[in-house]
């Protein structure tokens, strides 16, 4: 066990590895996954600060890595440092109330999703049917979509947190209105690096894991 144990646990979002907000000046997507990485790797050694993410979101954040062409080896630290573990979906309980709010948010937001579709039908009969099938899809995206929870990866995100009391750490803002709902502690993903590098400096476990 690590001298200075701070038990910490977090969960972990595929918009943390992605987001820009994580990189540092002209800094390139890989090398900040590195950086983040390793600084994940010193606090679970360290600190005993241990970061989970469900097998579903990690395997959506290796494909897109793949898709990328990222380094392999990056991969290879996610799969040293990162725990994958699956949400206890039978066992964890969800409040009532959050059930209810998702419905009736869910039955307003197909509503307004009928009313665009409506009015791209009556636009397409004297505009361009392609233009109007491609605004379409923007505004039905961001009407359905856009701030709710509208994937299993999202899910098990949020139950796996629930799970092990654990924060959620992400860049998507429909995540954070539901870890509220959840009643769960979140982070923002641009703020997990610098929290990290606080918590080893503060420490005195802040030196590089060569050393």
């Amino acid at each position: 066990m690590s001298e200075y144990s701070l038990k910490q646990r977090f969960v972990l979002d595929t918009s943390l590895f992605l987001s820009e907000e994580i990189r540092e000046d002209g800094e390139t997507l890989e090398a900040a996954l590195y950086r983040l990485l390793d600084a994940i790797a010193r606090a679970k050694l360290r600190l005993d600060i241990s970061c989970y993410m469900a097998p579903t979101v990690h395997a959506e954040l290796v494909g897109i890595l793949h898709e990328r062409g990222i380094d392999g080896e990056i991969e290879t630290q996610l799969n040293t440092w990162v725990i994958k573990k699956n949400p206890a979906r039978y066992e964890v309980m969800v409040p009532a109330a959050v059930i209810h709010d998702f419905i009736h948010e869910m039955s307003d937001r197909v509503n307004r999703g009928l009313r665009v579709s409506e009015d791209a039908v009556r636009r397409a009969r004297d505009e361009d049917p392609e233009q109007v099938i491609s605004e379409l899809r923007a505004e039905y995206r961001m009407e359905l979509r856009q701030g709710i929870l509208d994937s299993r990866e999202d899910f098990d995100l949020l139950i796996l947190a629930r799970e092990l009391d654990a924060g959620v750490v992400t860049e998507d803002t429909g995540i954070v209105d539901w870890a509220e709902d959840f009643g769960l502690r979140y982070l923002r993903g641009r703020d997990f690096p610098s929290l990290l590098d606080a918590y080893l400096t503060g420490t005195g476990q802040d030196q590089p894991l060569s050393d």
